[in-house]
This record gives C-alpha cells, structure tokens and sequence, in this order.
C-alpha cells in the first residue's frame, strides 16, 4: 500500500511541474520560491533561534506564542505594508492590516499569560487547607 501512495504522490508532482513548465513562467515561480528559501532561512529560521535563546527561561507557551507571532508577522507583512493597494481599486487590501495584526499579537500574548494566571488562581493540591479560626477562643 506504501508503495500505491508513494506512486500516486510522485505521478502528482510531476502533474504540477509539467503545469509549471507548461502554464507559467518558470522563472518567475523560481524566483519567488528562491525568495521564499532566503526569508524562511534568513530571516525566519534565525529570529526563531535567537527567541527561543532569549525565553529560554520562560514557559513554552511564552515561545510558542513568540514563535507564532513572528511567523504571522512575517507571513502577513505584504498586507500591513500595503504592497499591492492601488488608488483606482480600493477594493484591493481594504482592512486595517496593522490594527488586526496588532490585535493578533495582543491575543498571542494573553495566551502566553494564560497558564501562567491559570496557575495563580488555581488552588494548590495536596497542601494543607487552613482551619477556620474559632471565634470563641
């Protein structure tokens, strides 16, 4: 069966570059793929290392949401930025990028803060419950 699977997934990736090779400009596609591997390896992978250096001593949920939030910012730098909105078309990027990824990244960060102010008001196990005092003593 693993050998069925390996077959049809190897018949479909030759489908895509012969549409590539047939339908496009493959120059154009390798440029962007290119660029793709620069920001993913230039950029991204090491901001990613140098985070988790700097949270190392945080929880995970610090840097994960860390890591996500650089990757979400990344990804959706083109919109914030506004590349590609024309005057005669406002139809093209009509939101506020910068205030929904601000918005994001706020969530982000509450929920990094969640375990943290789960565990502050979460009662401890296992401990000592305290006794009411007697008010007749």
């Amino acid at each position: 069966m693993r050998w069925v699977l390996y077959a049809a997934g190897a018949a479909l990736v030759g489908l895509g570059f012969t549409g590539l090779f047939l339908d496009s400009a493959p120059i154009g596609w390798a440029l962007w793929f290119g660029g793709v591997a620069v920001a993913h390896d230039g950029i991204l992978a090491p901001v990613v290392l140098l985070i988790g250096l700097a949270l190392r001593r945080t929880g995970r949920a610090a840097r994960a949401a860390a890591i996500v939030a650089g990757t979400v910012t990344l990804a959706t730098l083109p919109t914030v930025l506004a590349l590609g909105r024309r005057t005669d078309n406002p139809s093209i990027l009509p939101l506020d990028y910068v205030r929904n990824l601000l918005l994001l990244l706020g969530l982000l960060a509450l929920a990094a803060l969640a375990p943290r102010l789960w565990n502050a008001v979460r009662p401890k196990r296992g401990g000592r419950t305290p006794e009411p005092s007697d008010p007749d003593r």
